[in-house]
């Protein structure tokens, strides 16, 4: 595709994001253009009601319904897909991609769900497929991955990932309340979606999870290849036994890979982190990520995760290296050399991903349910390295925090089937991992 001096930019999907990229790259579009050393131009932009009020004032002539009629028009040179969902998100991506055309793509979830479909058709056709702004909206995590440190074989990396889930457990630890209360204001707040379970399951940060083990190993890991656990059970009693014991609470992803055993772990779970680790103290709805590489060691990345102002940063970056990908063929090379040499690893079964649990129950408060607690646990080879024992909310009833010796999630999971088969145990157990991620 010949390329003029002016690169024309359509932007598929026009609310919170998009309205942000036309915002900012039109305030900053002398200062980009005189790096760039082309013209930018906003041509089109394609929305769901024409007759919608909006931030950002757009010419009328400008904006169209059809997300499709921009990705197939051969006058618009980088195609941005800001839409979400993954089914015409999907058309319009493909689609402007089999045209040989540049897209720009913030969207987890479609490069979790079709990933390799996306890179194959980006390769075949000559087009070219940036997502800086797919995980952890303003921070450039992605060019630190697939460039700053591409020297380096990675052996972990975890961090929060979401900034909703960040900021609902901050509320909690901070003021003691209740997961319900804090998400209704994270509602009000605009924090949080109406649907909240996208984000409090720990769906979003497993979409991001799948493209940085993917960016980091080469290996498209599927959700349901994973563990993924939401928050929604944790509770201010559990903060407080945390704090007891010196950890904090975070929903992370951890990618971890064993080089000699050549096997992949990949999982999002609300996670106890020392009090002093750099993670545990990034609150509110910050992102934070650790990345530690065989040559350059732990390096560490923070900073607004979502939000208007945060991802639009991350799309025009995108922009910004696609236009001079166009112009002087610069970053062509980095689908291919993640793509050309698979560095193929397999799944590690549950058996050998290890960790400390924590594990909350609430049992009948009498004589011997420890003991048969702790005989379940020995069964499985469960080794338990501390109890506190306290009330719990129901009558009759008492609460019971075991911590354990590292074990595997093999064992984990066969211990809590048979802990739900004690007449003893009230309520659906509480697990949690410790992570000691800086042994």
């Amino acid at each position: 595709m010949s390329v003029p001096s002016t690169l024309n930019i359509g932007l598929c999907g026009f609310g919170t994001v998009g309205q942000g990229v036309w915002q900012h790259l039109t305030s900053h579009r002398a200062e980009l253009e005189a790096r760039l050393g082309v013209k930018l131009n906003l041509a089109r932009a394609s929305v769901r009601d024409l007759k919608k009020k909006r931030d950002v004032k757009v010419p009328a002539r400008v904006l169209t319904t059809d997300p499709l009629a921009i990705a197939r028009d051969p006058a618009i040179h980088i195609v941005c897909e800001l839409m979400g969902g993954t089914t015409l998100a999907r058309e319009v991506t493909l689609a402007a991609l089999w045209r040989g055309a540049v897209v720009v793509s913030a969207n987890k979830a479609l490069i979790c769900e079709h990933g390799p479909e996306i890179i194959a058709a980006a390769q075949k056709h000559g087009g070219h497929f940036f997502f800086e702004a797919s995980v952890a909206g303003g921070i450039p995590i992605i060019k630190a991955l697939r460039e700053g440190l591409v020297a380096n074989r990675f052996t972990r990396i975890y961090g929060i990932l979401n900034g909703t889930c960040n900021y609902i457990l901050t509320q909690m630890e901070e003021h003691d309340a209740p997961y319900a209360a804090v998400l209704a204001e994270a509602k009000r707040l605009g924090y949080a979606e109406a649907d909240e379970s996208l984000d409090v399951d720990g769906w979003d940060t497993a979409h991001k999870a799948s493209v940085l083990a993917w960016l980091a190993h080469g290996v498209w890991v599927k959700t349901d290849q994973m563990i993924v656990e939401g928050i929604s059970r944790i509770t201010p009693a559990d903060f407080k036994t945390a704090a007891t014991l010196g950890f904090g609470i975070k929903l992370l992803a951890v990618i971890t890979r064993d080089f000699a055993k050549n096997e992949l772990s990949v999982r999002v779970h609300p996670t106890l982190l020392p009090a002093g680790n750099v993670v545990a103290n990034v609150s509110g709805v910050f992102n934070a990520i650790s990345v530690t590489g065989d040559v350059v060691g732990t390096t560490f990345y923070s900073g607004r995760g979502a939000g208007r102002d945060a991802t639009a940063s991350a799309v025009i970056s995108d922009i910004a290296d696609a236009a001079s990908l166009l112009q002087h063929g610069k970053g062509a090379h980095l689908l291919g050399e993640i793509t050309a040499a698979p560095r193929a690893c397999r799944l590690a079964p549950p058996q050998h991903v290890l960790s400390r649990f924590y594990l909350r129950l609430t049992v009948r408060d009498q004589p011997g349910v420890l003991a048969r607690v702790a005989s379940v646990m020995a069964k499985h080879k469960v080794s338990i390295a501390s109890v506190i024992q306290g009330p719990a909310d129901e009558p009759g009833a008492a609460s019971l925090v075991l911590t354990t010796h590292e074990s595997d999630e093999r064992a984990m999971g066969a211990t809590l089937k048979r802990l739900k088969a004690l007449a003893a145990v009230l309520d659906e157990p509480v697990l949690l991992r410790i992570g000691d991620f800086e042994r």
